[in-house]
């Protein structure tokens, strides 16, 4: 019988066979994760208090920010419990929710993405009705539907894991709960989780890449035909924080899959450490990218922490 092997809880991993050596792992991913929080918290605190800043560019910018805090907000708890605690249980429930909000953030990432493409298209094909389309009331619905559309689109799956039962080993191969680390541990037919999240990501994550660049296609088209050279420069500039986030972050998602698709003969710790990389790096290095690229996020930073004498 199902319900005399099915307990109510999970055992999370670390890094097997480097048990002794979590304090030390967990140094660089604590700096990482103070990295991201100031990082992501400065971007927002900066776009909220600074009114040259008041425009649907880093009304998006803020949208992505938030969203790589609520990865590491999501995460974090976790994998310190498990490096730091080796508190390794998590019941069913917070398991569930973990996995949800972990795979809806991903989708509301590549959302964001692209909605921040839709402004740079605006914003070059069309500079004179530029705030005229992108009004406050249609940046939030742009925004409500990037979180509608993600959190409607996982629901299913996390739903189904509540019906399922654990008959299997309840070790989980991460230290924070993942759909596919679960499901591998379900006694039933998991023919539609295992189906129905390769359809979303076509459907979505990769939707959201083709239309991210075909408009980019266009806006290039668009560059081109602008007579002065700063001029195009000015435009493209405008652009470029904006391509390095795409490529950190659909790189980290290429990566992630080469690694469970073709690397099943690769050692555990370099799966672990891939999907390490994939919830850490685009938080950390997008607010890095644009406090780099763009001048009025400089500008910003640099009256944040100036003396107030030198303010004046």
């Amino acid at each position: 019988m199902w319900l005399n092997t099915t307990t109510s809880s999970f055992l999370l991993t670390g890094f097997p066979g480097m048990e002794k050596a979590h304090h030390w792992i967990s140094i660089p991913l604590v700096m990482v994760y103070i990295s991201i929080l100031l990082g992501n918290g400065t971007l927002l605190f900066l776009i909220r208090d600074d009114h040259n800043l008041h425009e649907p560019m880093y009304y998006f910018l803020a949208m992505l920010a938030a969203t790589d805090l609520g990865v590491t907000f999501t995460t974090m708890p976790t994998v310190l419990g498990v490096l730091w605690l080796n508190h390794r249980k998590i019941g069913h429930g917070a398991c569930f929710t973990q996995a949800y909000l972990i795979h809806t953030l991903s989708i509301v990432e590549s959302g964001v993405l692209l909605a921040m493409a839709y402004d740079r298209f605006i914003a070059i094909r069309n500079p004179l009705r530029y705030t005229s389309i992108l009004t406050n009331t249609r940046v939030m619905k742009i925004g409500m539907g990037v979180l509608t559309r993600a959190s409607l689109s996982i629901m299913p799956i996390i739903i189904r894991l509540h019906w399922f039962p654990y008959c299997r080993s309840h070790v989980l191969s991460h230290a924070f709960c993942l759909h596919q680390d679960v499901i591998k541990l379900a006694c039933a037919d998991i023919t539609f989780n295992r189906l129905y999240p390769v359809v979303v990501v076509f459907a979505m994550v990769l939707l959201d890449f083709f239309i991210i660049s075909f408009s980019y296609i266009f806006i290039l088209k668009t560059v081109t035909g602008i007579a002065s050279g700063d001029e195009r420069a000015k435009a493209l500039n405008t652009c470029v924080s904006h391509i390095c986030c795409i490529l950190v972050f659909y790189v980290t998602v290429v990566g992630l899959t080469f690694i469970h698709r073709f690397g099943k003969h690769a050692p555990h710790v370099v799966h672990i450490t891939m999907s390490y990389i994939y919830f850490l790096f685009p938080p950390f290095m997008n607010p890095v990218i644009y406090s780099i690229k763009t001048k009025q996020i400089q500008r910003g930073i640099i009256r944040l922490f100036s003396l107030p004498h030198t303010r004046a």
